[in-house]
């Protein structure tokens, strides 16, 4: 990501670790990235995070518990609450006081959980495809996420099946690199099983009516991970919301459309 970038490890309740990369000065942008296996800050947001630091923000990009460099416990369950509490003391730790928060998927539900556990900590959400606006059983019928459940949950997880899954969050495939798949595998093959087999979410869409801050929420309009009625749902609930889609583009919309992404995010921000 370039030689701008600090790296700290924060030990938070239990034991974990999570580690923080940090680059930029000024108001906090933090990214939260999605589940998966093989998913980081680094692998998720290459395209967007400096560019946010060039803009003038102080960028955090952590990897959650279970993910990139951070703690990978076994036999847990890896519940929102879990994600959420480890990387706000995290957060904490690194003195961050009041954030942005960027959220792509998993990453979208912890924003939210976050924002609704301490909202005088967050200042505006950018939200993209977010989970844990339905039950947990929906997204388990999604094609996306039970081809991800089936194949990293068998015995034969491979490099090939890693591609197969990123190839799975993009509407086009050259977005899917050889560096990309191998730097996701090699972080899929220290991860437990338990961190997508035994992930428990809840439905957060009854508290969507309790975020009070401005939110930019982005969605690909053929994403095959997280239902599109989703977009209504901040629609009917939310005071302050604005919503861009794209066409021909999937889960990854900070990737498929980084430029624009961006753009518009930044945009936000300054405003």
């Amino acid at each position: 990501m370039g030689n701008d970038v600090s790296r700290k490890t924060h030990s938070v309740t239990g034991g974990y670790d999570i580690s923080v990369a940090e680059m930029g000065a000024g108001p906090v942008v933090v990214f939260i990235h999605g589940s998966g296996p093989g998913a980081s800050g680094d692998s998720n947001f290459r395209q967007n995070a400096q560019a946010f630091a060039k803009s003038g923000y102080r960028v955090i990009l952590p990897d959650l518990i279970g993910y990139g460099q951070s703690s990978k416990p076994e036999d847990i369950d890896y519940t929102l609450e879990l994600f959420t509490n480890t990387l706000y003391e995290a957060l904490q730790a690194q003195g961050v006081e009041k954030a942005t928060l960027v959220g792509n998927s998993l990453g979208g539900g912890i924003a939210i959980q976050m924002a609704l556990d301490h909202p005088e900590f967050v200042d505006k959400l950018i939200l993209m495809a977010p989970g844990c606006i339905h039950e947990r059983e929906d997204y388990f019928k999604m094609p996306g996420i039970a081809g991800m459940v089936s194949s990293f949950g068998g015995p034969d997880f491979n490099e090939d099946e890693q591609r197969r899954l990123i190839t799975n969050l993009v509407y086009d495939p050259v977005h899917v690199t050889d560096a990309l798949v191998k730097e996701r595998f090699a972080v899929a093959r220290t991860q437990p099983k338990d961190v997508i087999m035994r992930m428990r979410t809840p439905n957060l869409a009854p508290r969507l009516n309790e975020l009070k801050m401005p939110i930019l929420l982005f969605w690909g309009y053929n994403e095959r991970f997280m239902p599109l009625e989703g977009i209504n749902l901040f629609l009917e609930a939310c005071d302050d919301v604005r919503v861009v889609t794209f066409n021909k583009v999937g889960h990854w919309v900070q990737v498929e459309r980084a430029a624009e992404f961006n753009r518009f995010a930044v945009d936000f921000l300054n405003g």
